[in-house]
């Protein structure tokens, strides 16, 4: 144990980085256990690891140097950056995810998390804008932490984003749809930072990234549908960054 009860498990998976990281990304370890996530950060053969990683029980374990560049986020993108590693601060919450049984995260691990937030955010500028899930940046390979993760919570406690805006009339926007509206909303959630070019075409990968989107800030209801409810959160978010 060291300084406000960290456990130090060094991972050898890291690497040097090109500048302060401004970004916190934070992931659910969807293994059974944690032992096991632990076990697989610090494998050398894995080629995977994060910064920080915090039990259920709130306990908290140190795997790599904040200085360093982790292996946690893999193939992925946020307002043009498409090396997320390099900015960014990786945080593994215990949980075993949607494959072992996903559940709610325990008070004491989100009350260990705001803390760390806390103390990361003395030592590096980190704008709310940019405290984010692994499913923001790579919404085409990830669902977490998803939409058990208490948003609301973390920007109560002054990290991060959320707002709650009034209910907006207007049909809901799906797969097929094309046109002005599926184009301003393509156009948002780019400018808010996800990877999607505008085409006014509602495809595939339009879906993909407004589940992303709802797992984040209307995690109520994901289902890849741009209803009123989604798309007046999108424009407030918009109008807070």
């Amino acid at each position: 144990m060291t300084e406000y009860g960290v456990e130090e498990a060094p991972s050898p998976n890291f690497d040097a980085r090109r500048g302060p990281p401004d970004m916190v990304v934070l992931h659910y370890t969807g293994m059974t256990t944690g032992d096991a996530a632990l076990e697989r950060m610090r494998d050398p053969e894995a080629k995977v690891s994060a910064h920080w990683m915090i039990e259920e029980d709130g306990r908290l374990f140190r795997l790599v140097p904040e200085e360093r560049r982790a292996w946690h986020a893999g193939v992925s993108f946020w307002k043009g950056e498409r090396d997320i590693n390099a900015v960014s601060i990786g945080i593994e919450l215990v949980n075993p995810g949607h494959e072992f049984g996903y559940r709610a995260f325990p008070e004491a691990q989100i009350l260990s998390l705001l803390t760390l937030l806390d103390e990361i955010r003395t030592r590096w500028s980190i704008p709310n804008g940019r405290i984010l899930a692994h499913s923001d940046v790579a919404p085409a390979r990830k669902t977490d932490p998803g939409e058990l993760f208490p948003w609301a919570t973390l920007a109560a406690a002054g990290h991060g984003l959320w707002v709650e805006p009034r209910p907006s009339p207007g049909e809901p926007l799906g797969l097929g749809e094309e046109g002005t509206g599926v184009f301003a909303m393509q156009a948002g959630l780019t400018r808010l930072g996800y990877d999607l070019p505008p085409s006014g075409g509602y495809d595939e990968d339009t879906a993909t990234v407004v589940c992303a989107f709802q797992r984040h800030w209307r995690p109520s209801k994901v289902d890849g549908i741009a209803d009123g409810e989604t798309r007046a959160r999108l424009v407030a978010l918009l109008r807070a960054t």
